[in-house]
């Protein structure tokens, strides 16, 4: 990236300071990123992928971290790398979401998802149910939901990778929700703003979704507070979205 002259500051979850590019070499923008999302899936060949976020730098800086230190809706553009069975890069410009799939027969990305839009409500939830003991009350009012819908009701099906990539990606094909909430050992959550919530959340509103934090609000409008703050998020389809605010409100959590 710092080779590229395109690219002026460069976070990254595994530098715990800000990359300033030289003058030589700077550009107009600001890259954030989590170089390898799920790493502790690789062992096991589980889908691992690269998530990506793009600012320009603000008007009159030559590239400072406060560039970065700005609320998602301020992004470029957002996306993300899936390696696994397929390669795939998802994309967003701010005009939708476009999706490309790595043909190695030409060594080129092909466009095979135009215009992707997330269904407006889905058949599945995911999230580490191995922390439910440490949820909220509107968090665990909600998952039981889902699991226990009464009479007449279909339960939703629990899909939990691990990997935010590919549980992100599954819910922009599929539908449903995706959901990593604070709880008693994590009081921020355990995703970083700048280049998981942020990007993810960009591209599920760009197709359509939403992404709220634990506020209700939506995740691209907070203000990080550091380069590697964190964030609880709920994102997916808009319909399963609206069900988790509504659970929170009734809790009277916001």
């Amino acid at each position: 990236l710092s080779r590229t002259g395109q690219c002026a500051v460069m976070v990254t979850e595994e530098e715990e300071d800000p990359i300033i590019v030289g003058e030589k070499r700077r550009g107009e923008y600001c890259v954030v990123f989590d170089p390898l999302d799920g790493s502790s899936n690789i062992d096991c060949g589980v889908s691992i992928g690269t998530i990506f976020g793009i600012y320009k730098v603000r008007d009159g800086s030559t590239g400072a971290v406060e560039d970065v230190l700005r609320p998602g809706r301020e992004m470029v553009a957002a996306g993300y790398c899936m390696y696994g069975s397929m390669t795939y890069l998802m994309l967003s410009t701010g005009h939708g979401v476009a999706g490309f799939t790595l043909d190695p027969s030409l060594g080129e990305f092909v466009a095979t998802h135009r215009g992707l839009t997330v269904p407006p409500r889905g058949k599945i939830y995911s999230t580490n149910e191995g922390n439910a003991s440490m949820w909220d009350a509107a968090m665990t009012k909600y998952v039981a939901a889902k699991k226990h819908p009464g009479e007449g009701g279909k339960p939703y099906s629990l899909r939990y990778v691990g990997s935010m990539v590919a549980d992100v990606h599954r819910t922009l094909l599929y539908g449903g929700v995706f959901m990593y909430p604070a709880d008693k050992k994590s009081p921020k959550g355990k995703l970083r703003l700048l280049y998981e919530g942020y990007p993810m959340a960009f591209l599920v509103e760009q197709a359509g979704g939403r992404a709220i934090d634990e506020r209700c609000e939506p995740v691209l409008d907070r203000v990080p507070e550091h380069i590697h703050d964190r964030s609880p998020v709920y994102l997916g389809s808009k319909e399963d979205v609206d069900d988790i605010e509504r659970c929170y409100r009734e809790a009277g959590l916001v």
